[in-house]
C-alpha cells in the first residue's frame, strides 16, 4: 500500500475506534469512519502480540496487505478503516484470508459497487 493509503499514527487509529462503526466475523474486526472529501481510502492493520511472535505477526500482515492490494480499489474510498486480526487467522492461507476479508467488508457495507461475483 502506498503511504497516503495507510493509517500510521496512534491518533488516527484512535479516531477510527472512537468515532467509527464496526463489523466482525470470526477472523477479523473492521472499524470504519467516513471521511467526506477524502479522495482515497486509508487502511490500518492491527495484529496483537497474542497471535504469535514477530515472524508470525508479520506473515499475517503480509497476507492481509496482499489481499487488500486487490480489494481496496473496489471499496468505499471516502473513509478510514482499521482491520484487526483475531486468533483463527494464524492458521489461514491466502485464499481463506481473502474470502474472510471479503466477507467482513461485505458485512461492514464497504462495497459500494457490485463488482463482487
Amino acid at each position: 500500500m502506498k503511504k497516503q493509503h495507510r493509517l500510521r499514527k496512534n491518533e488516527e487509529f484512535q479516531q477510527v475506534f472512537q468515532h467509527g462503526s464496526s463489523a466482525a466475523n470470526r477472523q477479523f474486526v473492521v472499524y470504519q469512519r467516513p471521511k467526506p472529501g477524502q479522495d482515497h481510502i486509508r487502511i490500518g492493520l492491527s495484529v496483537s502480540k497474542k497471535l504469535g511472535n514477530a515472524v508470525q505477526r508479520n506473515r499475517i500482515k503480509r497476507l492481509m496487505k496482499e489481499v487488500l492490494r486487490e480489494l481496496a480499489p473496489r471499496l468505499k474510498q471516502e473513509c478510514d478503516i482499521v482491520i484487526i486480526a483475531r486468533k483463527p487467522v494464524t492458521a489461514m492461507e491466502l485464499g481463506e484470508m481473502e474470502r474472510s476479508l471479503k466477507h467482513v467488508c461485505k458485512v461492514a457495507k464497504l462495497h459500494p459497487r457490485s463488482t463482487e461475483r
